[in-house]
């Protein structure tokens, strides 16, 4: 079985307030894109389970990967045979873009029907949201807005299928630890899902994510990705997550060569 995780964005992302328990609520809407991994799941003649990962170096043993975690964490739910599982890393870590989540998710989804298990959506999202934050969009893959911890969502009416979205990340990882530490936590004056109905040309004055000036200001690189995305013609431009990834929304065609030329060491995105 072949699968193709495929990458977010968030649009917006309020940072509300910290948690007695550590942790932050937040406001925010994650949108699928068309970056995406290859994950094939095959049935194995061995006794254990493997995974091989290529494509882009991924800094972790196979055991810690989050696909391995995400077969531990279904086989605690039935009995799974043994499976070969490979990976290919098409999606940059460290982005912002949930490219790890996807893969976990994914490979529940894949597992789930593979092997006809029955497990229903919520049942596949309780599962996946015990893995990462993430995790569980992944399984809906839809337009969520997202809120609590980020594990309490619903589906939001966001159609951006008429517009490009572009997406450049630089060789740039933000640790989410990092990223959290350079913001200050604020109750917005509007709820996101409102300001989201205004027209797109306007989200750039009140539409933010909370964690970009922290870290723009760390790396000034991500700024000046947003504001070329601007000139360029992006309607509206941010960075995703906690970064470092940056993207833009275009309403017209922009051809794959104009964004390399632009940004030549960078991993970019241009949609077909």
């Amino acid at each position: 079985m072949i699968l193709f995780p495929n990458a977010k964005i968030n649009i917006g992302l309020d940072i509300i307030r910290r948690r007695p328990d550590g942790y932050h609520d937040i406001s925010t809407v994650m949108y699928p894109t068309g970056w995406k991994d290859i994950l094939e799941i095959t049935s194995s003649q061995s006794s254990e389970t493997t995974l091989t990962v290529t494509g882009r170096k991924v800094d972790c043993p196979p055991e810690k990967n989050l696909v391995m975690k995400a077969y531990r964490r279904m086989a605690a739910e039935v009995s799974l045979p043994p499976v070969n599982i490979y990976l290919h890393k098409i999606i940059p870590d460290g982005a912002g873009l949930g490219g790890g989540s996807a893969d976990a998710a994914f490979t529940l989804i894949g597992l789930n029907r593979l092997f006809d298990l029955g497990f229903d959506d919520k049942q596949l999202a309780s599962m996946a949201g015990s893995i990462g934050a993430d995790c569980a969009f992944f399984i809906y893959n839809r337009p969520m807005l997202c809120e609590g911890t980020g594990t309490t969502m619903r589906p939001i009416n966001l159609d951006l299928d008429s517009y490009k979205i572009i997406i450049v990340k630089p060789p740039v990882n933000i640790p989410t630890a990092q990223a959290y530490s350079g913001c200050t936590p604020r109750e917005p004056e509007t709820p996101l899902p409102y300001r989201l109905t205004l027209p797109i040309d306007q989200w750039g004055k009140c539409i933010h994510n909370d964690f970009e000036a922290g870290i723009t200001a760390a790396h000034p690189e991500i700024g000046e990705i947003k504001q070329r995305l601007l000139d360029l013609g992006a309607v509206y431009s941010a960075m995703s997550g906690s970064g470092s990834a940056v993207f833009g929304l275009f309403n017209h065609d922009i051809l794959a060569e104009t964004i390399r030329v632009e940004f030549p060491h960078y991993d970019i995105f241009v949609p077909q």
